[in-house]
């Protein structure tokens, strides 16, 4: 799509002084998809360089914002990243342009890289355009749906997921409407081999990534009453890729489906 509003583009690269109407481009899948009449100036990241993925010391795994989805998923053997990737159901163009960073800003419910990066105990690292740092998880950086924990002219810089996270057991479980709809429910188990935890990540049916814990695998009627106690009605999403009491149903049972898989 056009943006018509649009009047400059600039290197990030050379980039100072952030303004009003300044928006940060990545991809683009989702700025050129609709109208932005509030943006004038478009901050190109493309150039930055940033290595789409590092190893770090200890086994962590650095994504950079500027990964596109078709390298990551090219370039890992981890069975999640996969099934995440092809939780987009999106075609070889948005694949090969969509980018990581992107898909955490937009904070959409159905976004499978919230999914992926916040079961792995992923954490953000954000700029702002004074130099300062901040780091905090991905479940608390997308605080609702199409809301997230981004400070006027803040950059998502990268994702880490620590190399214990990496090492976890993993289950995936994802339902849609549609054979080919968005997701309506999206729920990732892992399990920590060394001392037994279960950590359950509830996506697309609810507004923001819900996190759920336990020492040691729950019994079905125990993981139930988690669920519901950590989900309040309010949070379980509306819209027309599925009603709250069917994503809520949907949750539940994909959710103990995972709980036996992993037992």
């Amino acid at each position: 799509m056009d943006l018509n509003t649009v009047v400059e583009v600039c290197d990030a690269r050379a980039h100072e002084h952030w303004r009003p109407g300044d928006a940060w481009l990545g991809g683009g899948t989702y700025l050129f998809s609709e109208p932005q009449p509030r943006v004038r100036r478009l901050v190109d990241l493309s150039r930055t360089g940033w290595p789409p993925l590092q190893w770090l010391a200890g086994g962590d795994l650095e994504i950079a914002a500027t990964c596109t989805v078709a390298h990551l998923f090219r370039a890992t053997e981890h069975p999640l990243f996969g099934q995440c990737c092809n939780a987009f159901l999106a075609s070889f163009k948005i694949w090969n342009m969509a980018t990581v960073g992107g898909n955490l800003c937009n904070a959409l419910p159905a976004g499978p890289m919230i999914s992926l990066t916040a079961a792995l105990d992923g954490m953000c690292t954000l700029w702002a355009r004074d130099g300062g740092v901040r780091r905090l998880p991905v479940a608390e950086f997308v605080t609702g749906a199409g809301r997230k924990d981004l400070r006027e002219g803040e950059l998502l810089r990268s994702v880490t997921l620590p190399a214990r996270a990496l090492a976890r057991r993993t289950a995936f479980r994802q339902v849609s409407l549609y054979g080919l709809g968005r997701s309506g429910a999206l729920v990732i188990g892992t399990r920590d081999p060394r001392d037994g935890e279960l950590a359950l990540t509830l996506t697309a049916s609810t507004t923001h990534p819900v996190r759920l814990r336990f020492s040691a695998v729950p019994t079905a009627a125990t993981l139930a009453a988690a669920i519901d106690a950590a989900v309040p009605s309010a949070v379980w999403f509306d819209d027309i890729h599925g009603l709250p009491d069917w994503r809520c149903h949907m949750t539940l049972r994909l959710a103990e489906e995972i709980r036996v898989e992993l037992a």
